[in-house]
């Protein structure tokens, strides 16, 4: 979710009144994709590198978190979302961490979408705590070495019994992964778009998933071997 800021900036506003419109389009794309029926959603609120940022614009972002959690948990409840957070809430302040602690007790039996909320996370840090608890398994003997593989990483990773992103989107004009989803996003079809994310309602949400409907996913594959075995699904 990018171009909070440049979207405040070209309106002479602070940059503050951009993040505060942004929530606007959390709320539009999570409703969305309850619309949409699609299984889950992580949202990059906050990464690790944020926290070099002027402190005025730290603080106001933590109480922005702290502002929705407040106002929004009940209803994403009544509407069936499970909410988590990814990423490493230690350096939150204590109330953050309580609110965020609430709101997954709240919703942890929801099944209709599961939002996830990736804040103070990096995908570097994301697998690098993953080894962290593979050597640990290993050094207690519960894990042998020669049995890691691709799985054993993924089953560590943060956000784990989830599946692996299908459509990632970047606003705001840049065209990078930024340190977010790196082990899970390998297959992730990308879409770049200009708009700022304050700009990035229903209607351009729709335009993505209409863009990714209109891919076809080859998982190293050739397009013949993906028609064929379309072919052989249908027949």
């Amino acid at each position: 979710m990018d171009g909070n800021g440049r979207w405040a900036q070209q309106r002479r506003l602070p940059r503050t009144v951009g993040h505060r419109a942004g929530v606007k389009s959390v709320r539009a794309v999570v409703e969305e994709s309850v619309r949409q029926g699609i299984e889950a959603l992580t949202l990059f609120a906050f990464s690790s590198e944020n926290w070099r940022r002027p402190q005025a614009e730290i603080r106001l972002l933590m109480e922005l978190f702290l502002q929705t959690l407040r106002s929004d948990v009940r209803q994403l409840h009544e509407n069936g979302v499970r909410l988590r957070v990814l990423g490493d809430r230690s350096a939150f302040p204590d109330v953050l961490q309580r609110r965020i602690a609430e709101a997954e007790d709240l919703t942890a039996n929801n099944e209709t979408l599961q939002l996830q909320i990736a804040a103070n996370y990096g995908g570097r840090w994301d697998i690098t705590q993953a080894a962290r608890r593979l050597a640990a398994d290993c050094v207690a003997g519960c894990l042998d070495p020669n049995a890691i593989d691709e799985n054993a990483v993924r089953a560590r990773l943060t956000g784990a019994d989830l599946p692996e992103p299908d459509l990632f989107v970047r606003t705001g004009g840049e065209k990078r992964l930024s340190n977010f989803l790196l082990w899970q996003s390998a297959y992730a079809e990308l879409y770049f778009t200009h708009l700022f994310w304050p700009d990035f309602d229903e209607d351009a949400y729709r335009l993505a998933l209409a863009d990714f409907a209109s891919r076809q996913r080859r998982f190293g594959l050739t397009g013949d071997q993906i028609s064929t075995l379309a072919g052989c699904v249908g027949g």
